[in-house]
């Protein structure tokens, strides 16, 4: 049987002041400083385009990291998408330093997909606010602006975009594990060429073996056949030796008779 989990939503920043249960399930809102964000418009119609253009992008904002990417639709402009850049490591890293095991993230959020309605500004730690700035949230010192309370994560309702952490990801970077996918697929097209190769060849082994079993009129088996070598070369041993022993009487004078019988040779004087 199953329960309803409880999950905990929590505003994710590396100025949070979070405690969480070791067993707590967690839905994680991840704060501007966590991701990159860019609004754009596009002349493509479908997000797996759009998912190909995002290093290139990205590739003249980034500083030096390993890099993922996420969008989605502008559902208020057409032709529009909100394009992401994040570390998968950095956030994990970050939301470990707060007890939360990764195990227990049950989603990950940009703040972008889940605040873009606010009004007015919201504190999220003593030093910065965060307010929607041409359909952007954005994040700024909060002496830059008026404040209007500390963020409410009860009146969150949360969006359907959610990404998923690369656990892994920072071992070896994209380009690299690239790399090693190309080698593998390398390998494996050698592989099957070798395979389909030495298949060709017992083929074409089996038709030749085939050919001369029908030409020498040989048994189906090896057993058989091996029984069938067997009886000639014991038939030809006796014959070698008969005609030794021939060859030897033969040489002797005064043979008036010679007689072969029952694999025995008799000569008489």
């Amino acid at each position: 049987m199953k329960f309803n989990v409880h999950k905990r939503m929590i505003f994710l920043d590396p100025h949070s002041s979070i405690a969480v249960a070791n067993d707590e399930k967690i839905d994680l809102i991840l704060s501007p400083s966590l991701y990159w964000v860019q609004k754009v418009k596009l002349p493509v119609k479908y997000i797996r385009e759009v998912k190909k253009l995002l290093p290139s992008l990205f590739e003249d904002i980034l500083p030096d990291g390993n890099y993922s990417y996420s969008v989605y639709k502008d559902e208020n402009a057409d032709g529009s998408y909100f394009i992401f850049a994040y570390e998968d490591k950095r956030i994990i890293d970050l939301a470990s330093s707060f007890g939360i095991n990764s195990s227990n993230i049950s989603s990950v959020r940009f703040a972008q997909s889940v605040l873009s309605t606010l009004e007015g500004a919201v504190k999220i730690n003593e030093t910065q606010s965060i307010y929607v700035k041409e359909g952007v949230v954005t994040l700024v010192p909060c002496c830059w602006i008026e404040e209007s309370g500390d963020i409410d994560l009860d009146s969150i309702k949360p969006s359907r975009h959610t990404i998923t952490l690369a656990q892994f990801g920072h071992i070896v970077d994209n380009s690299s594990l690239y790399k090693i996918a190309a080698v593998l697929v390398s390998f494996s097209i050698l592989f099957f060429a070798e395979y389909f190769i030495t298949k060709q060849k017992i083929a074409s082994l089996e038709e030749e073996k085939s050919a001369l079993f029908t030409k020498y009129d040989l048994k189906p088996t090896m057993f058989q056949n091996k029984a069938l070598l067997k009886k000639y070369k014991d038939i030809h041993k006796n014959q070698t030796n008969l005609r030794q022993e021939l060859s030897s009487k033969l040489k002797q004078n005064n043979i008036k008779l010679i007689t072969y019988k029952n694999n025995s040779l008799k000569v008489e004087l």
